[in-house]
């Protein structure tokens, strides 16, 4: 059985939204990294998003796992021109549509950006394409919130709005098993 070991990237501190920006992780906390790096399966393969956060993250936990290269696919959600601003202003510029977003996600797309469907869509078809590579292994996915939460979703198979009650913290674990639906343990840091 497949096990997934989603990883949310070191903090970024920022405070506006944050998707394709390549903004830098704070990996100073060399405690939680390396109990991070502990409790995961030594034996796993680790993948990242191609943004510098997930990629120093995915080195800073690596140690003697085998590494596959990074995949833009699991990049965060592209927020368009809603990215590298504060969140009350995008409600102040787009009221209705950012309301919308966060509300009922699934078709509503921020200016230049995706929609959550769009971008789970994108992760869905990333991770069969890992998964039918490393069938039957651990792998360890260092990525985004959002990007936790549209797989948190498909194995669970709940709504995108019911999901986004879960809480996905920087350098916590997120561990799922797809092929029984089941998650072993959401937002868990070690």
């Amino acid at each position: 059985m497949t096990t997934w070991h989603w990883i949310r990237h070191g903090p970024t501190h920022q405070t506006s939204f944050t998707g394709w920006r390549d903004v830098a992780a704070d990996l100073s906390d060399k405690g939680a990294v390396a109990r991070l790096a502990d409790h995961l399966p030594s034996d796993a393969v680790v993948i990242s998003s191609d943004l510098t956060r997930s990629v120093n993250t995915a080195t800073a936990i690596q140690r003697s796992r085998t590494r596959l290269p990074h995949d833009p696919a699991l990049r965060e959600f592209h927020f368009g021109s809603w990215d590298g601003v504060h969140f009350s202003q995008v409600a102040d510029r787009h009221p209705d549509l950012s309301r919308a977003y966060w509300e009922t996600p699934g078709d509503h797309t921020p200016p230049g950006g995706e929609s959550w469907d769009a971008a789970a869509a994108r992760v869905a078809m990333a991770v069969r394409r890992i998964e039918a590579a490393h069938a039957g292994k651990h792998i360890i996915a260092v990525a985004h919130f959002g990007v936790i939460l549209t797989q948190v979703q498909a194995v669970l198979g709940l709504s995108a709005h019911a999901v986004l009650a879960h809480k996905i913290d920087p350098l916590s674990v997120t561990t799922l098993h797809p092929e029984s639906g089941t998650a072993e343990r959401i937002n868990h840091l070690p």
